[in-house]
This record gives C-alpha cells, sequence and structure tokens, in this order.
C-alpha cells in the first residue's frame, strides 16, 4: 500500500507534469524581499500554487505563491518565488511539501535563501551569512512519521548537511563580486512571535548566529531525498536583546528589499557557478 504523503505528492506531481515536462537542475527557494530574483528569469513556464492539487497556499505578504520554470546563465532552475511555514498552520509535511516536489522534478541542488535576524552580536542588519550549519530542535523533524522509502533512508546521516563543496563555490563567487559573506549556523523556531530576548541568547550559547522560523526543515526534507543542499541568510536585523528598537515584519521587509540587488546576484552567480560542477 502506497505511503499517503506520497500518494499525495505523486497527485501534486501530476498537476505540474500536466503544465510543463521542464527537468530543472536546481530548486531556489525564495526568502522575504528576495522574490523579485524570479521576475528577472528567462522564464520558460509558471505553475500557481492552487493549480497544484493538496498544495498548501502561501498566505505571507510578499509571498507571491508559484513556481518559476527557467534558466539563470545556462543552468536550469525552478523557483519557489514564495514559501510556506509552519506558524501559517500546516502539517511540516505540508511545509516541504514544495521542496519535495522539486526533488521529484529532477533537481539535484537545492539553494535556500531567507531573512534572519542575527543572534550573533558582530552581526549588522544586511550582512549575508552562508549557512555552514543548523539547529532544528526546536520545530518537529520533518521526517516524523513512517519514512517514504521513495524519497529516502529511515536515519539520513546530516555530517555534510550544508554541502561542504557547494559552501566552497559560493564563498568563491562572493569574494569575486567583492561582496562581504559572513559564516554561521542557522536556527529555527516556530514563529510567528519573534523570539524573546532570553531565547535569543539561548541560540548563541547553542553556536547559532542566526535565527528564523524556515529553511531548517527544508533543508532536512532536501537532505533526505539526496539533493545538495546550499543556504544564505540575509541578516534583515539584530535579533531581540541586540537591537534597541522592537522588531517588525516591516524593518525585515525593509532591510531585505535595500540589499535584494546584491543579494540576487550573488546567489545568481553562485547558481551560474554551481552549474559547473554538475
Amino acid at each position: 500500500m502506497m505511503n499517503k504523503e506520497y500518494e499525495k505528492l505523486k497527485k501534486a506531481y501530476d498537476c505540474i507534469r500536466e503544465k510543463t515536462d521542464f527537468v530543472p537542475d536546481v530548486a531556489l527557494i525564495l526568502g522575504s524581499g528576495l522574490g523579485a530574483l524570479a521576475d528577472e528569469i528567462q522564464s520558460e513556464a509558471i505553475v500557481d500554487y492552487k493549480e497544484i492539487e493538496g498544495f498548501p497556499q502561501s498566505t505571507v505578504q510578499g509571498h507571491k505563491g508559484r513556481f518559476v520554470f527557467g534558466h539563470i546563465g545556462d543552468v536550469k532552475v525552478v523557483i519557489m518565488q514564495g514559501r510556506v511555514h509552519y506558524y501559517e498552520g500546516y502539517a511540516m509535511t505540508d511545509v516541504v511539501m514544495p521542496t519535495r516536489l522539486m526533488g521529484m522534478m529532477g533537481a539535484k541542488v537545492l539553494f535556500l535563501t531567507n531573512a534572519a535576524g542575527g543572534s550573533n552580536p558582530d552581526f549588522n542588519a544586511g550582512d549575508f551569512m552562508l549557512i555552514r550549519d543548523q539547529i532544528m530542535s526546536f520545530v518537529p523533524n520533518p521526517l516524523i512519521g513512517p519514512n517514504i522509502d521513495e524519497l529516502g533512508t529511515r536515519f539520513p546521516d546530516m555530517s555534510d548537511l550544508y554541502s561542504a563543496q557547494l559552501r566552497s563555490i559560493i564563498r568563491e563567487t562572493a569574494e569575486g563580486l567583492g561582496i562581504d559573506l559572513k559564516e554561521g549556523v542557522y536556527v529555527q523556531f516556530t514563529g510567528p512571535s519573534f523570539e524573546t530576548p532570553t531565547e535569543v541568547r539561548m541560540a548563541s550559547m547553542l553556536g547559532g548566529d542566526a535565527v528564523g522560523m524556515s529553511t531548517a526543515v527544508e533543508a532536512v526534507a532536501g537532505h533526505h531525498m539526496g539533493m545538495q543542499v546550499c543556504g544564505i541568510s540575509c541578516i534583515s536585523n539584530k535579533a531581540a536583546g541586540l537591537s534597541e528598537t522592537p522588531l517588525t515584519h516591516a524593518e525585515v521587509q525593509e532591510t531585505a528589499d535595500r540589499v535584494a540587488p546584491f543579494f540576487r546576484e550573488l546567489v545568481k552567480a553562485s547558481i551560474r557557478e554551481i552549474g559547473k560542477n554538475l
């Protein structure tokens, strides 16, 4: 008997394949303020989430809610323009459903981006952080429940979750562009409330450099499927306790919008370089 979650994935996959047979090499998830990148590429097809059977709908302002298929240079990409968050009330299997679908479409690399709060006191609003590793202990693991054997093994190793090879490529790309790139550990909390100052201190004590409400569960789901994973955070603000002003989503959006041109250039250039190694 087919796993119920896999059956749901298959139905959604079939809906997408009715609209496009595009096979991507890289899957890119765009965080807050970065959605415009999908409008800059040479598009081959667009599929709205509402057209996909059983697909969760993004409810966050600024997240368009569609897959964009096209090219960045010579690299075939599928871009998730608007992600789904656990705090929106969806089951974790729905939160990672888009990631799994992009893997089923053929993507070998999962490139994650997000807007995050800086728990490292040396980070400032507008910095970019290459994700070296993550802490996901504060949200449910997306692999909880019956294993989907068609996707991956029951107990996947996480030693190289964020591919060392891809991190090296992104580092060299940033250096070539003259973009200062920090490096650190991303911590996912549930949201939608921002973290308390004590939670931020805890994250820092555990080794975290940035905190947010996405990304980590997507990384685990993609890695489970055998995708190479990499990610960059845009530090949109100093996290609670490190900032003199209350945190707002508007501040996150404002910072992301301000540095978005540099972020988009870094992501696009990195994908072009990653494509040379696929």
